[in-house]
């Protein structure tokens, strides 16, 4: 076989290597990794305890992320592998682990508060296709939860002007404010984007404060957890801990002209964060808006209170480590109130890496091909003395154990000694003189005498050599040999053929294959 096919199959196999794991073995490989949280490591979450799956900001695509028109190719195509990753995310990596809840919190479209119905309206259909709840056959019914998102409809200061998409967003998501009970735990949902406000009292902010107020006097004999969007207040350059990917982000809020409300904030007011940690004395606080992990603890007159921002679950929304959240949560335990609630930060698939791995993958398998030598690495001097370098080497090192050689034994006699006891004694060799077949010596004494040097003998003829050497740099058709040139550019076309070839057999190969894993997972099964 020659060494260029050895080659192609080789690269074949390592493409069916990469794309096995970038497009189906990376998302197990995060579903191994990770687990439901324990009080150790040895015991597994108590049977009490509802087990909660967190997702954040999945922001899916639309005609306002990239400024493309929406029968954009560019766009579509970037849509298609974001829904893809996050889909594949959903089905291979969180509802294997079978969850109690599934909740959201918020910013589901990335232009959901501007986007027409018509757009809005096929954005929440690939919403319901990522993640669609059919897939888990063991138990179909598992419920879930949405926050409501500032990209899903504004901040308060557009309320006030475009008042529909809120009516929008409940049609199929539900309310804003809202609480349940799952297991021996209360979740309160607040609608974070209206609790923040300028002089004027707008309606919507009335009525999440009422509801806010309302639950401060109910149960208190259950753990609450505080469901937000927007993160609470902490104070600039707070630490995030260590799953952080970026800086930290500081407090900015912009508000509308004439005190109208909030166009845009990072975090939650601090007279807003303290009023509601004091009315709710939540167990746990969970949060999204920032697209990145953040943890925080903050102090309240009845104790510290851990807040988990989570970051994206999508790979285009500025964090290359995308990650969701197993919760385990159960009733009040008066002897260690640490066991009420635990969480686990899990990682997915770095999607840009495995796009840059095929990348620098495909780059190599041309550059391979480009300059492989012919006959293979054998015919690289430096490649010869590498492997003569290295048998010499180990010869030195393991010698072989070496024969005896005939000629050299010599011939044994036997001896008797007085006692009658038999010896093998070697015999002398008697070696010939050495003589010199060119010279003689006679003379008395030492005196050498030498014959009569050989006659010079008469060189052939200089032309006839130069003759017989032109003959054999001449070509046999009497032509004129070729010119360097012409014979490199032949060389570097027959080297592109044979990485056009080489590439169409490795596409033939792994281009189907790959293909078959995208709509896999993109087909409803």
């Amino acid at each position: 076989m020659q060494s260029a096919t050895r080659l192609t199959l080789l690269l074949c196999a390592a493409w069916v290597a990469a794309l096995l794991y970038g497009e189906m073995g990376a998302y197990w490989a995060a579903h191994l990794s990770c687990s439901w949280p324990s009080a150790s490591s040895s015991s597994p979450s108590p049977s009490n305890h509802v087990k909660v799956a967190v997702i954040a900001d999945p922001q899916l695509m639309d005609s306002t992320s990239l400024g493309l028109p929406r029968s954009s190719v560019a766009l579509q195509a970037a849509e298609f592998f974001t829904d893809l990753n996050m889909r594949r995310s959903f089905q291979s990596v969180i509802l294997p682990f079978k969850p109690d809840v599934v909740l959201f919190l918020g910013d589901y479209f990335d232009g959901g508060a501007h986007i027409l119905d018509e757009e809005w309206q096929d954005s929440l259909f690939r919403f319901k296709h990522i993640f669609s709840m059919s897939e888990q056959r063991t138990s179909p019914h598992v419920p879930i939860y949405y926050l409501s998102g500032n990209h899903d409809i504004g901040y308060s200061a557009f309320h006030s002007v475009h008042p529909e998409v809120i009516s929008r967003y409940e049609k199929e998501f539900g309310p804003r404010n809202f609480h349940f009970l799952s297991g021996k735990v209360d979740f309160v949902v607040v609608d974070a984007q209206t609790l923040d406000g300028g002089a004027k009292q707008s309606k919507e902010r009335s009525s999440s404060w009422e509801f806010i107020k309302t639950l401060s006097s109910g149960n208190e004999s259950n753990p609450k957890i505080l469901l937000t969007h927007i993160p609470l207040y902490r104070p600039d350059n707070t630490p995030c801990g260590p799953h952080r990917s970026s800086p930290a982000i500081n407090q900015r809020i912009y508000s509308a002209a004439m005190d109208q409300g909030i166009k845009y904030q990072n975090y939650l007011s601090k007279q807003t964060s303290d009023l509601l940690l004091g009315l709710l004395k939540p167990t746990l606080v969970l949060s999204g808006h920032d697209h990145d992990q953040c943890t925080v603890v903050h102090s309240t007159p009845f104790g510290p209170v851990t807040e988990h921002t989570l970051g994206t679950i999508s790979w285009q929304q500025g964090n290359l480590y995308p990650s969701f959240m197993l919760l385990s949560a159960g009733p009040r335990n008066s002897t260690d109130s640490s066991q009420e609630v635990l969480t686990n930060l899990c990682f997915l698939p770095k999607q840009t890496h495995i796009y840059i791995w095929y990348i620098f993958q495909f780059v190599v398998t041309v550059l391979l091909l480009m300059f492989w030598p012919t006959n293979g690495l054998s015919s690289l001097p430096y490649v010869n003395t590498f492997v003569s370098f290295m048998s010499s080497a180990g010869a030195d090192l393991f010698p072989r154990s070496k024969e005896k050689d005939d000629a050299e034994d010599g011939e044994y006699e036997m001896v008797w000694d007085a006692e009658g006891s038999m010896h093998l004694v070697k015999k002398a060799v008697a070696r010939p003189p050495i003589t010199n077949s060119d010279s003689k010596t006679t003379g008395r004494g030492n005196v050498v005498a030498r014959p009569t040097a050989r006659k010079h003998q008469p060189e052939p003829d200089s032309s006839s050599v130069h003759v017989e050497m032109g003959s054999e740099t001449a070509p046999e058709d009497g032509g004129k040999a070729p010119r360097p040139s012409k014979w490199k550019i032949r060389t570097v076309l027959q080297r592109l053929f044979r990485v056009v070839q080489s590439v169409a057999i490795i596409a033939v190969l792994n281009v189907p294959l790959y293909m078959m894993l995208l709509f896999k997972d993109w087909v409803d099964r």
